[in-house]
This record gives C-alpha cells, structure tokens and sequence, in this order.
C-alpha cells in the first residue's frame, strides 16, 4: 500500500472529461479518503480552466507528467476507449493504482496484457462499472443467489440511450467506439454477472451509423450450465431511452428498472413464491460507492468487484458479439 487511513488517497485524472464531474470529483468532495490532487489533458488551457471550476490544486502539462508526478498514488483513466489500454499501462508501470473507465481497453487480448501487468504488480486496478457497487446491485446478486428465483433460466440487459451527434466521439472507430463498446458493455456486464459466467454468443445483429460503427445492437447469449440471455444497447434507435433488467428462474422473475444509475431512479419487483413485492434502496450515487470500494482496496487491501480479470472476460463476450455481428473489433490507439 502507499497510503494509510489517516492520509487521502490523492489521486490524478488523465483528461478534462466530461464523465470525471460525476464519477470522481464530486464524490470525492464528499470523502475523507480520495483527495482529487491533479490533472492533465492534451490541452493544457483546457486543464486549466478545468482544475479553476473545480478546485483542483495541482495541473500538468503532458499525460506523462502526471502519471510520473511522485505526489499521485492513484491514476484516473476516462480517456478514450482506444486510450485505457495504454495509460493504464503506463500508469502501473510507475507505481500508481489505476481506476479506469469502461470498457477496460478497446478489445479482449489488450485487456489480457493489462490483466497480465497487473497481476505481477501490487497494484489496485479497478474498470469503473459504478453500478456494480450500489446496494440495488448487490441485492439482486443476493436474491439470485438465495434461490428465491429457482434455478435460472434467463437474464436480459438493455440501455439504450439518446446520441444523436454523429461527430461524437463515442462513434469515432478509431478511438474505439460504438454502442456495444459504451452502452453494450454495461449490459454485457450485467448479463455475464447476473447469469453466472462467461455466455457463447449466439447471434448478434447491429444497426450501423457508419462501415463497422453500431449505432445500435441485439446479441443472444447461452450460458454454461443452460441459461439463455439477450442484450440490447443502443445509441440511437427506435429505442430512445430504455434502461432494465431481467432475470427469470422456475420458480420466479426479477425486473428492475434503471440498473444503471438508480440514484436518478428505480424499480426493483420481484414474484416468486414469496408473493409479489417492491423493493427500493439509498439514492446515494454510485459512483460514490465505486469510489468508496477503490479507496478501501488501495487503503486497506479490501477486494473489488471489476477486476482486470473480469474485464477480460468482458472484453472477450463484446469481441465476440462484434464478429458475430460481422463487424471489426476495435483496435487500440
């Protein structure tokens, strides 16, 4: 560890993006163990600006620069996807814990060379699925797992959201974009988690913006042991906004609404043999719990759910749904 409980974990963010707001400087605000210490962005007028709205004492003038700064023990990567890869490694490679937004690296044998450096460091290396912390989440692992729902027979995923801007990055192939790389891999995540493993992926259609770019996409997955799924992701579809999950037993449904982010809102109904019910939880956000769960594995060596190692896993579901799709996988940059 390079930390204790009685000093914050001082962190730097590499990009002034537009995610890092919500997923780390304002819960960081509000705790006494992450201190967001300094950043850097290709821009360094645009980091500037950025560190003055938000308090951040400290800007650097190159990526390199932050990650070597002796002062960081943790690195925040919300670059491009093409980018997670690369900085990741860089930043494991100077010491630091790296928190690194999804997807993990823009496609599954990066991730596996990350997974691999990682693993022969003492480093924390958390993929940012925020969701994955928040008490809704870890209810309904409790409720699967306590065989309410009897045995499994489905699960379903879908996040489907509005990104009309064709000049958005997040439809730029070289930076590795599309729907299943942002939306999918959420839903993919979810499935893979709610279903119990890594799923065969069936068949996949995709609604295309442009040559190998989906703006939208449909996967069927088989999981071991019988289990069937579907994912669904969009960003720009018939389906303008549709957020939720289900997950089928013999004896049993779970639906819930806005998996996702349920601090904005949510519904969690469950049937079973238990009758009918509605469950409801903290509207605390969870990218505060995310960050929460990092702190606590660099300050106290406490466990994460989003490991390198589920990301490869991740990764390796997405690539499949790409070429069964018959589409290229994303390349890092």
């Amino acid at each position: 560890m390079t930390a204790n409980e009685a000093t914050p974990l001082r962190i730097g963010i590499l990009g002034a993006a537009r995610v890092a707001p919500m997923a780390l400087i304002k819960p960081a605000s509000t705790s006494d163990e992450v201190v967001v210490a300094a950043v850097a962005a290709r821009d360094t007028s645009r980091a500037h600006a950025f560190a003055a709205k938000h308090d951040i004492a400290r800007v650097h003038e190159s990526y390199e620069a932050l990650i070597a700064d002796p002062e960081l023990e943790a690195i925040y990567v919300p670059l491009p996807n093409s980018l997670h890869g690369r900085w990741t490694r860089a930043a494991l490679a100077t010491g630091k814990h790296v928190l690194c937004e999804k997807p993990f690296t823009a496609n599954a044998a990066e991730a596996g060379q990350v997974a691999e450096l990682a693993a022969t460091s003492d480093r924390v290396v958390m993929e940012a699925f925020h969701y994955r912390y928040h008490p809704l989440f870890l209810r309904i692992e409790q409720i699967i797992a306590s065989g309410e729902l009897g045995k499994l027979e489905r699960v379903e995923a879908t996040l489907c959201y509005p990104l009309p801007m064709s000049s958005d990055i997040r439809y730029n192939y070289s930076l590795a974009g599309g729907a299943t790389m942002d939306a999918g891999c959420y839903a993919v995540h979810m499935a893979r988690t709610f279903g119990g493993g890594t799923p065969e992926v069936l068949w996949a259609q995709a609604k295309l913006r442009e040559k190998n770019v989906d703006r939208a996409m449909t996967a069927e997955l088989q999981f071991p042991g019988g289990p069937t799924g579907r994912i669904h992701c969009s960003m720009w579809s018939a389906h303008l906004l549709q957020m939720s999950a289900k997950v089928v037993g013999d004896r049993g449904e779970l639906r819930v609404i806005n998996p996702f982010m349920p601090q904005l809102f949510h519904r969690l109904s469950i049937r079973s043999a238990n009758g009918k019910r509605v469950e409801r939880f903290s509207r605390r956000a969870s990218y505060a719990y995310q960050l929460d769960a990092f702190a606590a594995a660099v300050l106290r060596d406490e466990s994460v759910k989003t490991t390198p190692q589920d990301a490869v896993e991740n990764m390796t579901v997405i690539d499949a749904i790409y070429r069964t799709a018959g589409l290229s996988l994303r390349e890092p940059s």
